[in-house]
C-alpha cells in the first residue's frame, strides 16, 4: 500500500487507511529519517484506536503504554537510544511484542532478530518541507 504525499491535516485519514487494511497485525514497524512524523503518526493511529490520554514520545522511557475506550493496550515504542539488543532483551520487549497487543516501533532496526514473523512495515519518506509518502506492507 502506498499514500503519497499526504500533509499533517491528511494524517487521521492516514492513519484510518492503515487501520483498515492492516489492523489485524498487531506489530507495526516504522522506519523515518529524524523529523519525517513516525511520532505524529503514532499518535493519531492511537486516537484513531481509541486512546483519549495524552502520548508523547517514549524517546526517554523506551516504551508507553496507553489503553484504549475499550480496555485495550496499545505499547509505543522508540528504540533511538538504544545502544544493542541486549538492552531491549533487558527490558522485556518480547513479552511485549508477542503479548497479542498492538506495538508501535519506532527506530525497530536494533530489535529485527526479535520481531514477530508477521509484522507491519511501514515507511515514510519527506517529499517536501509539509509533505509525506508512505509505503506500507506486511511482513
Amino acid at each position: 500500500m502506498t499514500i503519497a504525499n499526504y500533509n499533517e491535516e491528511e494524517l487521521q485519514e492516514v492513519a484510518r487507511k492503515l487501520i483498515s487494511n492492516f489492523g489485524r497485525i498487531n506489530v507495526w514497524c516504522f522506519d523515518a529519517e529524524m523529523g519525517a512524523g513516525k511520532t505524529t503518526l503514532t499518535k493519531k493511529i492511537c486516537k484513531e484506536l481509541g486512546v483519549e490520554d495524552e502520548m508523547s514520545s517514549p524517546t526517554f522511557s523506551i516504551v508507553n503504554e496507553y489503553q484504549t475506550r475499550d480496555g485495550k493496550d496499545i505499547y509505543h515504542f522508540d528504540f533511538y537510544r538504544l545502544k544493542d539488543i541486549e538492552e531491549a532483551i533487558d527490558i522485556g520487549v518480547e513479552d511485549y511484542l508477542f503479548s497479542g497487543n498492538r506495538c508501535l516501533l519506532e527506530w525497530p532496526a536494533i530489535i529485527e532478530p526479535l520481531l514477530p514473523d508477521e509484522y507491519l512495515q511501514i515507511s515514510i519518506k519527506l517529499v517536501g518541507d509539509y509533505t509525506r509518502s508512505l509505503t506500507a506492507h506486511p511482513k
